[in-house]
Parts: C-alpha cells; sequence; structure tokens
C-alpha cells in the first residue's frame, strides 16, 4: 500500500503492471483492488454513476452554497421559517402517489449497518421494514463501503448467508423477511476513493448509483406488485435537495428503462430548516415518495448548529431534550398532519436502548421507558416507528398493533388537523432543563468512544445501554460545543461552576482515564482512543463550529492504494 501521490510519482510502464479496476474514461478508483469489489465496481456500473454525477454535480454544489447562505442568515441573528413563495404548495390539495401494498404496514422498522451478518438479522428480525445504512450507521471505509454493497446484492437474490466460526453457525435468510430500505450517505460527504473527472464522487451517488444498478432488474420482477426498491433520503434540509433526489429518481429509471415512480422513498426530517419545508420535499418527491420520518438525534443535533450564534438557544442535559419538549411534540405533530394530508407514512424516531442482559431490572425499567415512548408515537398518529435493536421489536411491536389493529396504517384514520395551527414559534421554543457536570462528562466520554470506534471501521457502537451513531455523537459534540462557547453556568447539580477550556481540559483528562479504566489498558493502548481525542476536543474548542463532525475525521480513514484503476 502507498499514497496515492506516490503511485503517480511511479514510471508509467511501472504503473501498468498493477492490478486494477477496467474504468470508463473520466473516472479513477484510488480505492484497494479486490476481485469481489470489481464485481460491483464493474464497467457499466461505472459508467452509470458517472452519469449521475456529471449530470447532477453542479446542482448539488449550488445546493451546499444555499446551505451556506442560509447559516451565514441564521448566524447573523434571522431564524428559519415557512417559505411565503410557496405557500400554495403548501395549502394546495395535492396527494402523493399511492403507498405500495408491500410497504402499507411499516409499523416497526429496524436499521443498522450494511454489515453481513447484521442485513440477515434484521431482515429475519420479524420487523416489517429493515433500513440498511451507508450513513449514520457505517464508518465509510472502502472496505465497509463495497461489502456493504455485495451483502445488499447478495440479500436482493436471496443468497446471503454468512458463517460464523466462532459460534459454528451459519446465518440464512427465513422465508418471511423484513423489506429492505437502503439509506445512501447525505449530500455534503464526499467519497474520496472514487474522483470523476477530476474530483472526489458524491458520496449519495455512489451509494444509490451502485445499489441500484446492480438490484433494479431482481426488483423488476416484482414490479407490478410495487416491490421498490425503496430508499430513505437524510440530511436534506430545503426542498431543492429533494428535487435532486427525485431528478436523479427519473434518470435513473430512464437510463434502465423502467416505470416513472418504481423508485420510492422516505426522507428523514433531521435538520431545523427542514422542517418549515415537510410539504415542498413531499411535493418534490411526490411520484417517489411513502413519506417523511423523525429523524429526532439529528434534529437535536440541527438545532444547536442552526442556532450556534444565538447565546439565548443553549439546550440543556441532551438526556431532558425528548419528544415532551414543546419544539420536539410540535415537530412530530406537524409531521403527522402533513404526511397524512398528503397520503403517506409519518415514521416516528429511534428507540436507541438496547436489552441489558446482566442487570433484568435495569431491562425492565428499559423496555418500560421505550414502551411509554412508542405508545405516545401510536397515539399521536405515527404510521411506525425505529428500533435499533432486535431485541426491541417484540415490546413495540405490540404497542403499535394494540392500538392500530389490524390496520395497516393510520394515514387514513388519524389525520391531525389542529395541527394546522402550530406556528413558526412552536417549532422554535427554546427547549426547557437544566445543565450538569454529569451530562459534560457524559459527552466527552461518549464522543470519544464513538469517534474511536469510526476510525476504526464501527459506525453503530452500544455505550451504557444506547446504541450510538454519528447523529448521537454529534448531539454531545455540538452541545459542548455551545457550552464553552458561551461558558455556561452548570445549573443543575448546586455547582455553579462556568464551562470553561480548563474545566473542559480537566474533563477529558479525568474522562480518558475513566475509558481507560473501563475498556482496559490493553484494549486502550491498541486502540483509537488517543487519536479520537484529539479529534473530539478540536471540535468542540474550535472558535466556529463545523457542520460536521465526520468530514473532519474522513481524512484519517481514507487510504489510497496503487492498483486502482487500470485504464492509465
Amino acid at each position: 500500500m502507498v499514497g496515492f501521490e506516490t503511485f503517480l510519482e511511479t514510471p508509467l510502464k511501472e504503473r501498468k503492471s498493477f492490478v486494477g479496476y477496467d474504468v470508463p474514461e473520466g473516472v479513477d478508483i484510488r480505492g484497494r483492488y479486490d476481485a469481489g469489489f470489481a464485481r460491483i465496481l464493474s464497467k457499466d456500473a461505472l459508467q452509470f454513476v458517472a452519469g449521475l454525477q456529471r449530470e447532477f454535480r453542479n446542482h448539488i454544489k449550488y445546493a451546499m452554497e444555499c446551505r451556506i447562505e442560509a447559516k451565514m442568515r441564521y448566524n447573523n441573528g434571522g431564524l428559519p421559517g415557512f417559505d411565503p413563495a410557496t405557500k400554495n404548495v403548501r395549502e394546495g390539495e395535492w396527494v402523493c402517489a399511492a403507498v405500495p401494498p408491500a410497504v402499507a404496514d411499516r409499523r416497526v422498522e429496524i436499521t443498522g449497518p450494511v454489515e453481513r451478518k447484521m442485513i440477515i438479522n434484521a431482515l429475519n428480525s420479524g420487523a416489517k421494514v429493515f433500513m440498511a445504512d451507508f450513513e449514520d450507521a457505517l464508518s465509510p471505509t472502502w472496505e465497509n463501503l463495497m461489502r456493504g454493497q455485495i451483502n445488499l446484492k447478495d440479500a436482493v437474490s436471496g443468497t446471503i448467508s454468512f458463517n460464523d466460526k466462532a459460534r459454528n453457525r451459519t446465518y440464512k435468510l427465513n422465508e418471511q423477511t423484513a423489506k429492505l430500505f437502503v439509506r445512501p450517505r447525505g449530500w455534503h460527504l464526499p467519497e474520496a476513493h472514487i474522483f470523476i473527472d477530476g474530483e472526489p464522487a458524491t458520496g449519495c451517488l455512489v451509494d444509490f448509483g451502485l445499489y441500484f444498478f446492480h438490484n433494479y432488474s431482481s426488483f423488476r420482477k416484482l414490479q407490478g406488485q410495487g416491490y421498490g426498491p425503496f430508499f430513505y433520503l437524510p440530511k436534506m434540509e430545503h426542498s431543492r435537495e429533494a428535487r435532486i433526489w427525485n431528478n436523479v429518481f427519473e434518470r435513473a429509471e430512464k437510463m434502465v428503462g423502467i416505470e416513472n415512480g418504481s423508485i420510492r422513498s422516505t426522507v428523514l426530517i433531521e435538520t431545523l430548516p427542514a422542517v418549515f419545508q415537510m410539504d415542498e420535499i413531499l411535493y418534490e418527491l411526490r411520484d417517489h415518495s411513502v413519506g417523511l420520518n423523525c429523524g429526532r438525534w439529528d434534529y437535536i443535533f440541527s438545532y444547536v448548529k442552526t442556532f450556534q450564534e444565538h447565546p439565548d438557544r443553549l439546550l440543556p442535559d441532551r438526556v431532558q431534550v425528548g419528544m415532551t419538549q414543546h419544539f420536539m411534540r410540535s415537530y412530530s405533530d406537524l409531521l403527522i398532519r402533513t404526511c397524512h394530508r398528503r397520503g403517506v407514512h409519518a415514521m416516528g424516531g429511534m428507540a436507541a436502548q438496547i436489552p441489558i442482559r446482566d442487570d433484568p431490572k435495569a431491562n425492565e425499567a428499559a423496555m418500560e421507558l421505550v414502551k411509554k415512548d412508542k405508545l405516545r408515537e401510536v397515539r399521536a398518529g405515527h404510521d411506525g416507528t425505529w428500533a435499533a435493536h432486535p431485541g426491541l421489536i417484540p415490546a413495540i411491536m405490540e404497542v403499535f398493533t394494540n392500538n392500530m389493529g389490524n390496520k395497516a396504517n393510520q394515514i387514513e384514520s388519524v389525520k391531525r388537523e389542529e395541527a394546522a395551527l402550530l406556528t413558526e414559534e412552536d417549532l422554535l421554543q427554546i427547549p426547557r432543563g437544566v445543565r450538569t457536570m454529569e451530562a459534560l462528562r457524559l459527552n466527552t466520554r461518549v464522543g470519544i468512544q464513538y469517534v474511536a470506534a469510526w476510525l476504526t471501521g464501527t459506525g453503530s457502537v452500544p455505550l451504557y445501554n444506547l446504541m450510538e451513531d454519528a447523529a448521537t455523537a454529534e448531539i454531545s459534540r455540538v452541545q459542548n460545543w455551545q457550552w464553552l462557547k458561551y461558558e455556561v453556568e452548570l445549573n443543575g447539580d448546586g455547582l455553579g461552576v462556568k464551562v470553561t477550556r480548563c474545566l473542559f481540559g480537566r474533563v477529558v483528562e479525568e474522562e480518558m482515564a475513566r475509558i481507560e479504566k473501563e475498556v482496559g489498558k490493553e484494549k486502550f493502548n491498541k486502540g483509537m482512543y488517543k487519536e479520537a481525542c484529539k479529534i473530539f476536543k478540536r471540535q468542540c474548542i474550535a472558535p466556529k463550529l463545523d457542520d460536521f463532525l465526520t468530514l473532519d475525521a474522513y481524512n484519517h480513514i481514507v487510504v489510497y492504494h496503487p492498483s486502482g484503476s487500470s485504464k492509465l
């Protein structure tokens, strides 16, 4: 393995001896060569991805520039709100395309990374849907991304299996499996191992393009029954981004010769600006939509990011920012009303708890919290919800079934017309609660351990009886940053101390010592904890808030190999 710059300095005749991918003109693969990966990175598949990149890259760049302009407005005191220019869309009587019968019932969905064993277990879990994740639950190493595409191709074909030698067990798909949705990365993330016309490809176009190209024919056989393919779309801030996705879908359908509307997607409403664009987002995707989802962890992260220059909007401890906070409840209620008015699913948020196997009493308490949260969701009118662990599915399924009966969803039965009265002030109300030293410590401990795992290729990590992913790590980061920037007073535990750099430095040292004790000295020294600590601490004390933690950390997992493209 060598750096790509070293490879470029290698004489051409020596480079030709490398085994590499057969690529179309203008495409350069800089990731490790593997014969299995080469089947995914076929010339035709890469040509398909390159076609999408070339057609939409300028639209994507413009959308990212608009995000920067919006951030500047918010940083200068502006607030997000409903757009007067699209009032006619919000007040119009249009509806989305009918929900395909195959995904009419989505009462419990499980999510997880595109790891082979995880895919099999999730599809067999008893959930109605499995969302295979290339985004927040995945560390986007070259190996993870390419193996994930192989795994999904095998899952769609029904041939996927996994031989667990340690347990002497082979995992295979059951006769009945969950419906498969795939979540590509957000618009902002590059794929640095694939260059198209001299610049990194857009990560989500790589994820979507490779998966769609290799699997659309399998879905096409079931087209009359409405079997997809299905996607989840993350991190949008404006309907112009939904329009790009809709155009990508139409272009993909046209390129392979399948019916318009074959592709269906659910959009995660997980940024504060997007809550004011829900009708507009559905309108742009109306031929390709099956609903919206309350991506509540990212939504909390986005609240801090949106108001990073507003000292009057400081968050309390993250554990206190739940769905009973007025701005969170308003967001959920408006999402339900919007989706049901347009004839599509309104999906609830993630239950991040995991079974506590060594403490039955604590496990029972955790399950009661999950049931209470899901009861709130189903009674509010949500058509389904998310779980992070298979162990939660029976309890959640029972709650939804007891309250929905034999109805597949609540689209027609729960309209929530009163949510039409919700105002911008309702959606922006400042969350209430206290700030504590324990929260500062927990944020620091969770953030460092998550980044350490992410750097070694793991994007979904069980920590302190919760499943942490990039979204929850982002809350830890931005809350620490906000408290440090404004030197907030910790007022919830009687300490009355301010969060200064000096205090934070001491907290980091003490929490690193605690992490070492918890994981063991050998694992600590072999892991990436020290590097993760540097990254996380730097992000927390930075004068300006970085948009995403993973953009900074991504540079640490990009590895270039010389035996990439064969066309030189």
